[in-house]
């Protein structure tokens, strides 16, 4: 008996801070009945309440991680209920996305990379904006020192990771 096939998809939204990940996600979610993992929301409600200021990026980053695990058994229980998963991780590193891509395979579901790739100028305005309205998009601030420590944390996809995905240019 061979393996069955997933029908449902796997959306990697992938972009630097402010590019507009939480809102395309729910673009994205109008349009293929997905259910979106947005990254910022589990930050704010399950870890921000808690954080210290020794806390730093390693602490950050384990939190993520098993986030990522729940998120993960969520996705296989969505099998066959034609629901797409949207990822709103950031996943601003080659070997995050990559965890997603075999994670994918693994699993036996398609997956679609969309590159938001926003310039710098934009991305900031768009943070400031976000900071002072507090709108739908809204989770918590983003200072200057955090936007610019992203700018050098992120890593563009490549082209080859971009192949038959989406990219979305300003």
């Amino acid at each position: 008996m061979g393996v069955a096939k997933h029908w449902e998809m796997i959306h990697l939204i992938v972009g630097n801070t402010g590019s507009g990940k939480t809102t395309y996600s729910n673009k994205l979610k109008e349009k293929t009945k997905g259910i979106i993992f947005s990254i910022d929301k589990w930050n704010n409600i399950l870890f921000l309440p808690d954080k210290i200021d020794k806390d730093g990026l390693e602490w950050f980053l384990e939190r993520i991680e098993r986030v990522e695990t729940i998120i993960s058994s969520l996705i296989l229980q969505l099998e066959r209920t034609e629901r797409d998963s949207i990822l709103d991780l950031g996943l601003s590193k080659f070997e995050h996305r990559e965890k997603f891509r075999k994670f994918a395979k693994i699993n036996n579901f398609e997956i679609k990379i969309h590159f938001l790739n926003i310039s710098k100028e934009t991305r900031l305005k768009r943070i400031f904006e976000r900071n002072n309205e507090k709108g739908k998009t809204f989770e918590f601030e983003v200072t200057q020192e955090n936007f610019e420590f992203m700018e050098n944390w992120f890593e563009k996809p490549s082209e080859i990771e971009l192949k038959n995905g989406i990219l979305i240019n300003e």
